[in-house]
């Protein structure tokens, strides 16, 4: 199963654990696969770096070359017109139409609302250990 995770789920998964942890485990087992763009890539790195300064004891480097390296990384043009209504979320709805990937983990209420946009399912950690795992 192809999956898009938002940043919220990487770095809560990274730096807290709980659910968002469990999915990156999954993808660590191979259970699911995951899908991101350059524009998804930065914004991990970025917001992952603020919480690194935080918490010095978590290593970002590994996990950020391991998703370089295993992930599916797509070019994902930008949206014709803002979708979301935060702008900054449009990179993960455009990076899902372009992969042909229909699943987007997202603890973000306001990407959720998106959900069935162009049968688009944005579900949030919870649901998606629920149902998948």
């Amino acid at each position: 199963m192809r999956v898009i995770i938002d940043t919220n789920v990487f770095v809560s998964g990274v730096f807290f654990r709980g659910l968002p942890g469990r999915i990156l485990e999954a993808w660590a087992d191979g259970v699911i696969s995951l899908v991101v763009s350059p524009e998804i890539l930065d914004e991990y790195r970025r917001v992952g770096g603020v919480l690194a300064s935080q918490f010095p004891g978590v290593d970002l480097v590994p996990i950020l070359t391991l998703l370089t390296m295993a992930s599916e990384i797509v070019l994902a043009p930008t949206l014709p017109e803002q979708v979301c209504q935060d702008p900054d979320d449009d990179k993960f709805v455009a990076c899902a139409l372009a992969s042909r990937c229909s699943l987007i983990i997202t603890g973000d209420r306001a990407l959720q609302r998106v959900s069935g946009y162009r049968e688009l399912e944005i579900i949030s950690p919870r649901q998606f250990v629920t149902i998948y795992l």
